[in-house]
C-alpha cells in the first residue's frame, strides 16, 4: 500500500513486477463535522491490541505531553481505541489532562472536538489509515515521520512532521495556542484526500492494475 513497502518487495524479495495500491477513506463518512473544538485538546485514534500504537502513545505520554503541559497547561490527550492493555489505563490514570476510551461507538466526535491530531509512532509498516481520516475531517495532524510513511502529505502544507520529544511538543504548542494559523493545513488535506486517497480514486488504480494482468 505505499512505496516502501514496493520497495522492500523488489529488493529483498525480487518481486519484479509491484504496483503500489494505496490506502483509501470514505471520505464521506470522515467529513468536516460543525463542532465545537475543545482549547487545548489532542486526540489519537487506533486499535491499541496494535504494538506500535500503544508504544507511540506510551512515548507521548511519557516523554512529550509533560513539555507540552509546561507551556499550556490546560492541555489534554485522548487515546481512543479498542482493547488498551492495562499498563497504559493505569499511565492515562495516573497522569494529568490523559484519558484512555478503550472502545467507543464512533470516533468522529472525539476527533472532530480536537484541536489537534497526534500520531506519535516510532515503528510500523504499511501506511496509515488514522492519518487519512483524519485529513478527511480537515483536522491539523501532527505525526512523526514514520506515523506519516506511505502517504503523500506534504510537511507544512498537509501535515506537520516532527522526530523528537522538544520538536513535537514544540509544534503541538504552537498549534494549540494558535490554532487559526494552522487550519489551512486541514483545508489542503480534505483536498489531498479528495484527490488521492477516495475509494474511488483507488478503484480506478486497482482496475486498471487487474487490466494490464489480464493482458
Amino acid at each position: 500500500v505505499s512505496e516502501p513497502d514496493s520497495t522492500i518487495f523488489i529488493k529483498q524479495y525480487g518481486c519484479r513486477q509491484v504496483q503500489v495500491v494505496p490506502n483509501g477513506v470514505d471520505e464521506q463518512y470522515f467529513a468536516p463535522i460543525a463542532s465545537t473544538v475543545q482549547s487545548g485538546s489532542m486526540v489519537f485514534t487506533g486499535s491499541m491490541d496494535w504494538r506500535p500504537n500503544p508504544d507511540g502513545v506510551n512515548y507521548f505520554i511519557e516523554e512529550v505531553f509533560p513539555l507540552i503541559r509546561q507551556r499550556v497547561t490546560d492541555a489534554t490527550f485522548t487515546v481512543v481505541g479498542r482493547k488498551p492493555p492495562q499498563w497504559l489505563i493505569g499511565l492515562a490514570a495516573a497522569t494529568d489532562g490523559v484519558t484512555v476510551t478503550g472502545t467507543v461507538d464512533d470516533v468522529r466526535p472525539y476527533i472532530a472536538r480536537s484541536a489537534l491530531y497526534a500520531v506519535p509512532l516510532r515503528v510500523g509498516g504499511g501506511s496509515r489509515l488514522k492519518i487519512l481520516e483524519a485529513l478527511a475531517m480537515e483536522k491539523i495532524v501532527l505525526s512523526t515521520s514514520v506515523g506519516a510513511e506511505g502517504l503523500a502529505v506534504e510537511e507544512g502544507k498537509t501535515a506537520l512532521l516532527r522526530d523528537t520529544p522538544k520538536e513535537l511538543a514544540e509544534t503541538a504548542c504552537q498549534v494549540l495556542t494558535d490554532p487559526a494559523r494552522f487550519q489551512q493545513l486541514g483545508k489542503k488535506g480534505r483536498d489531498l484526500i479528495m484527490q488521492q486517497y477516495t475509494w474511488d480514486a483507488i478503484t480506478k488504480t486497482m482496475a486498471a492494475l487487474w487490466e494490464r494482468a489480464r493482458g
